[in-house]
C-alpha cells in the first residue's frame, strides 16, 4: 500500500485557464452550448462568476390588502394540496372535489388573515414588496489546461455571443492552493526599531566575545 491520500476530503487541483469573461451569464452559456455543438468535451469547462453582489428588485407596493391577497393565495395553493392528500381516502368523485373546494377555501380565508396580521406588526417598516438575487459582475469561461488549445480553436472558427468581453485573458486561473500562496507570500517586514535593536545586540554579543 502507497502513503498517498484516497478520502473525499483530498482536494484536487485542476489547472484551468480562462477562455472568455463576459459581462453576463447567457453570454457564458451560450459560449459552452458553441463548444458542445462542436463536439468539444464540456465536462473539462466550469464558468465561475465573480464580484458577486445581491441585487433586490422593487416590484411594487405593500399594504395590508395586498398582503392578505398574497397570503389568501399561498393558503389556497397550501389548503388544496392537504385536500387532494386527504380525498385520496375518500370513496366517491364528488366528495373529493368538495373536499379539495373546502380545503382551498379555509386555505385562502387563514393565508389572508395571517397575511394581513404579519403586515400590521411591521409597523410601516417595509412598505414594498421584492424579489433578491445574487448575481455576478463578471462571468468566466475556464477550461482545463490540456484542453486549452482546441476551445480556443473552436471559439475563433465560430461567431460568438455578441457581447461585451469585460476581462483579458490571463495567463491561467484555477483552484486555490493553499500551500503555493504561503510558498509564495511576501514575508513580514521588520520595523526599523526591532532591526535596530537586533543590530545593538548583535553587537554588544561580538563585543562580549573579544
Amino acid at each position: 500500500m502507497n502513503g498517498t491520500p484516497t478520502g473525499l476530503d483530498t482536494q484536487v487541483v485542476v489547472d484551468r485557464r480562462v477562455l472568455a469573461g463576459y459581462d453576463n451569464y447567457l453570454a457564458a452559456q451560450r459560449t459552452v452550448d458553441g463548444l458542445s455543438d462542436a463536439g468539444f468535451p464540456v465536462e473539462n469547462v466550469a464558468i465561475v462568476g465573480s464580484d458577486l453582489k445581491l441585487e433586490e428588485t422593487v416590484t411594487g407596493r405593500m399594504t395590508n390588502g395586498r398582503a392578505a391577497l398574497t397570503g389568501a393565495g399561498s393558503g389556497a395553493a397550501f389548503g388544496a394540496v392537504v385536500g387532494m392528500f386527504l380525498g385520496l381516502f375518500t370513496s366517491t368523485t364528488m366528495s373529493f372535489f368538495v373536499l379539495v373546494l373546502w380545503a382551498a377555501l379555509w386555505g385562502a380565508v387563514m393565508g389572508a388573515a395571517f397575511g394581513f396580521i404579519n403586515h400590521v406588526f411591521t409597523g410601516g417598516k417595509r412598505d414594498f414588496a421584492s424579489r433578491s438575487a445574487i448575481v455576478a459582475g463578471r462571468y468566466d469561461v475556464l477550461v482545463a489546461a490540456s484542453h486549452m488549445d482546441h476551445a480556443r480553436a473552436i471559439l475563433e472558427s465560430t461567431p460568438g455571443p455578441a457581447d461585451t468581453m469585460v476581462v483579458a485573458v490571463p495567463p491561467s486561473a484555477g483552484l486555490y492552493d493553499p500551500a503555493a500562496a504561503k510558498s509564495t507570500a511576501p514575508a513580514h517586514p521588520v520595523p526599523p526599531q526591532t532591526r535596530k535593536m537586533r543590530c545593538c545586540g548583535s553587537a554588544r554579543v561580538a563585543s562580549r566575545g573579544l
